[in-house]
C-alpha cells in the first residue's frame, strides 16, 4: 500500500478525480498500473481499457476486470481505442515510462479529457502536444507524484476497500 497502490489508485482517484461512470485507459501494466485497472473498477468506471505491448498482461487485465485491451505498439491502436469508446476515454492515464505510451495516451484522450503520467522517463525525454488542440479540445495534462496521495488519508481507504473485497490487491 506504501508505493504502487498509492501510485496507481491515487492517479485515478485523486490526481485525474474519477467520477463513476466515466472510461478509463490504463497504458503500462506494471505494478502501478495493474493498481491503476483496480483503482478505476473500485472508483465505478464504466469502461476500462488496459493497454501494454506485453500479451500475457493484457491477458491478465482481462482477469483482473479490464473491459477491453490494446496493443500499443499495433500501427491502428489510436483508431482501435477509440472505436470502442465512442472517440476516446474521458481519463486516459500512462505508467510504462517511455514517450510512445505517453503520447499514445494523450491521443486516446477524448475532448473535455483528462491525461494523467506518474511515470519517470529519461529527463532528457519530451513530448510534443499543440497548444492548439490543448486548448481547443479543454483537455487537460496532469502529472501525478505518488497518486496525489495524503497518506493519513488515502492508505486506511484504501486498506478498507481492500478489506471489503473492492480493491483485490
Amino acid at each position: 500500500f506504501g508505493c504502487a497502490v498509492i501510485t496507481g489508485v491515487g492517479a485515478i482517484i485523486n490526481t485525474a478525480k474519477l467520477r463513476a461512470g466515466q472510461s478509463v485507459l490504463v497504458t503500462g501494466l506494471g505494478g502501478v498500473g495493474f493498481t491503476a485497472l483496480l483503482g478505476a473498477i473500485a472508483g465505478g468506471a464504466s469502461k476500462i481499457i488496459a493497454a501494454d505491448i506485453n500479451p500475457e498482461k493484457r491477458k491478465l487485465a482481462i482477469s483482473l476486470g479490464a473491459h477491453a485491451v490494446i496493443d500499443p505498439s499495433s500501427p491502428n491502436a489510436v483508431e482501435e481505442l477509440k472505436d470502442l469508446t465512442n472517440g476516446g476515454v474521458e481519463i486516459s492515464a500512462e505508467f510504462a515510462g517511455v514517450i510512445p505510451a505517453l503520447e499514445f495516451a494523450y491521443e486516446c484522450t477524448r475532448r473535455g479529457g483528462t491525461t494523467v503520467t506518474a511515470a519517470l522517463p529519461h529527463p532528457s525525454k519530451k513530448i510534443q502536444i499543440s497548444p492548439t488542440r490543448l486548448v481547443g479540445e479543454e483537455r487537460s495534462l496532469l502529472g501525478s507524484y505518488l497518486g496525489s496521495c495524503i497518506p493519513a488519508r488515502d492508505i486506511p481507504a484504501y486498506i478498507q476497500l481492500y478489506e471489503s473485497g473492492r480493491l483485490p490487491v
